[in-house]
Order: C-alpha cells, then sequence, then structure tokens
C-alpha cells in the first residue's frame, strides 16, 4: 500500500436521511479528532469494480507521488454535470478534476480536507451532504446554497472510471433510499421539507453525450485488463 488509508463503513440502514449527513460529519470529526492524514469512507450499499485494491493503491501512489494538493476524492459518485468534459489532472492516471456531483458512497478524504469542512460548521446551516460537498468546492449551480457558506476552496477530485457504484438503483428490488424519503433526525413522524422536485439523488446518471466524456483523462494497463475481465 502506497499511503495507510484508514477506512469508516458508513452503515446507512441504521440511520433516517438526516442522520446518514450526521454520519459523513462524524467521519469528519474522527479524522480531525485523531489526526488521519489519509481516510477512505465508503457506504454500506456499494459494489466494488474489478481490481479495486490495486485501482486504488495505485491512484493514491500518484497522488503522493506528484504531491497533490487535495482535499478529497471520490471514488464513486453520480456526475451531475453531463454538458462537458472534467478537467483531467496532470501526469495522474485516472484523475480529473470533480465538477458538480452527487452520492457519497465512497471517497478519499484528507486531514486537511476534513478540517475544512468542519471549520464551515454544516450541522449550523444543515444541507444534504450530496449538496454541501459541491458547494464547499465551489461547484454547485445553486448560487442561493453556495452564498451559506463564505469560504469555498475544497480541493476536489474524482476518479474516473470511477471504483465503486451502487447496489441498487431506485425501482431495482430492495432499494432502499435514506436520503430522498426524508424524516427530522430524532423525529421519525416528522417529514422534512427538503427540495424533492430540484434533488435528483436517487436516480441513475444521466447519459454522457460524446462531447461531456473524460475521454483525455490518463488511463492505466489496469483498466483494459479489468475492462477484458468483465
Amino acid at each position: 500500500s502506497s499511503l495507510p488509508l484508514v477506512c469508516f463503513y458508513v452503515y446507512l440502514h441504521l440511520f433516517s436521511s438526516s442522520c446518514t449527513d450526521l454520519c459523513s460529519c462524524l467521519s469528519g470529526v474522527q479524522i480531525v479528532d485523531r489526526g488521519l492524514k489519509t481516510s477512505l469512507v465508503i457506504e454500506d450499499d456499494l459494489r466494488f469494480e474489478v481490481f479495486f485494491k490495486r485501482r486504488l493503491q495505485n491512484l493514491m501512489y500518484e497522488v503522493e507521488k506528484e504531491k497533490l494538493d487535495w482535499d478529497l476524492i471520490y471514488i464513486g459518485r453520480k456526475r451531475m454535470q453531463v454538458e462537458h468534459p472534467e478537467k483531467s489532472v496532470p501526469k495522474i492516471h485516472n484523475l480529473v478534476e470533480a465538477d458538480y456531483s452527487y452520492w457519497t458512497l465512497g471517497y478519499a478524504m484528507s486531514l486537511q480536507g476534513a478540517r475544512k469542512l468542519l471549520a464551515a460548521e454544516p450541522l449550523t446551516r444543515m444541507l444534504p451532504v450530496d449538496e454541501f460537498l459541491p458547494v464547499m468546492y465551489n461547484k454547485h449551480p445553486v448560487s442561493d446554497y453556495m452564498e451559506q457558506f463564505e469560504k469555498r476552496d475544497l480541493k476536489a477530485f474524482s476518479a474516473e472510471p470511477l471504483l465503486v457504484f451502487p447496489t441498487h438503483y431506485t425501482g431495482d428490488a430492495g432499494y432502499i433510499s435514506d436520503t430522498e424519503t426524508s424524516t427530522i433526525w430524532d423525529n421519525e413522524k416528522m417529514r422534512t421539507d427538503w427540495d424533492r422536485a430540484r434533488s435528483q439523488k436517487t436516480q441513475e446518471q444521466a447519459e454522457l453525450s460524446t462531447e461531456a466524456q473524460n475521454s483525455d483523462v490518463l488511463q492505466s494497463d489496469l483498466d483494459s485488463t479489468a475492462r477484458d475481465e468483465l
């Protein structure tokens, strides 16, 4: 292993929607309190891609080798901005600068990044974590959300291709949402008034046009091997 990764495993089925967001915040608290340089946060409802461990180790090795200044690296997400490609990271395979994205099923977090998120005091201006993270790396399309947080300098990236995916999508047998059918964290009888018309968390990612593909990202040998394996 190139970097020690401390893994936080988030059990989504134990919590209501708002508690799921609290879990992400508590992961950040643990990272800061324990002084963890690099951590991996994963949810319990995901599937790993072929050669997951080797691909993640290779990615983090190159991130360290190139001395990339980073706070957050998605290893699984739903890309919401699908109109144009994201910027690839020079000299690092399989990494792009993250644009507006949903889902926190898997991500690496640096100690610096966790401190930035906690400094924003997210529990005093509660947003679903899917919205909060893009706000913090200054890529959210809704200005009303952005204006609530003055400092938005989180350095966010994403693995490309992704290394983890959800086990279920909306409409699949056994699908349960902890973020779309929300209740107040300490009152199961009270529903929230979250804007579901604007939120598209539980839907599968929209199909990318040819123009929006991240086609210029450096590809590693493991990608072609993984395709052959599948």
